[in-house]
């Protein structure tokens, strides 16, 4: 039996793209196969009453400036010296979220290889729909036909079933991994989700 990683993700959280590269090294190594989930993480927030750390956590002393210590010495274990927080942050992602999920298998693998890093490495603003366009056209994308699919009902209907049924299985945050029924959040949980794979 293949082993599987269904990984809960929006292209707003830098952890979400931070753990992107060294998950998919993971899955490598345990021969296990990656299934993405789009879920708005904003959607997520709502119904479940959680905040984004920097929010949450801001009269907290010393809180955000030890999770910003933690995010450095994970970009510094995992080689992932081109990221830098996007000037936009925090941005609407829900349109990019329905053009991945009108996509399917490699072609969201591609999406995610092409948007990430343009996010997260090169300030991309995600509202800027012809930085988009451009983004996409150049890693083979036919971006009009995606930019048209964000107003589909059935495609806006996919995204909110995925955020609410997210949410249902215990999901509260970006990145969300499941194992079965086994639910992981935050990059940080890399090493027990392989040794997880690793015993099964």
């Amino acid at each position: 039996m293949t082993k599987t990683i269904e990984l809960i993700f929006d292209f707003v959280s830098p952890n979400g793209y931070l753990v992107w590269q060294p998950l998919r090294d993971l899955a490598a190594r345990q021969g296990a196969q990656i299934v993405i989930t789009p879920a708005f993480l904003g959607g997520m927030h709502k119904l479940t009453g959680n905040a984004p750390p920097f929010i949450r956590d801001a009269e907290v002393k010393g809180k955000n400036q030890y999770a910003a210590l933690e995010m450095q010495r994970f970009v510094r274990k995992h080689g992932l010296t081109g990221f830098r927080m996007n000037p936009k942050f925090p941005f609407n992602s829900i349109n990019l979220l329905r053009m991945l999920v009108s996509l399917s298998g490699d072609e969201q693998v591609r999406f995610i290889d092409a948007i990430s890093p343009a996010i997260w490495e090169q300030g991309l603003d995600v509202t800027d729909a012809g930085a988009v366009s451009a983004v996409l056209s150049a890693a083979g994308f036919d971006a009009d036909a995606l930019a048209a699919r964000t107003q589909d009902p059935a495609v806006k209907q996919a995204l909110t079933d995925n955020t609410e049924k997210a949410v249902e299985r215990g999901s509260f945050g970006i990145p969300t991994f499941f194992i079965g029924s086994e639910m992981f959040f935050g990059k940080e949980r890399l090493g027990q989700i392989e040794e997880m794979l690793a015993g099964s």
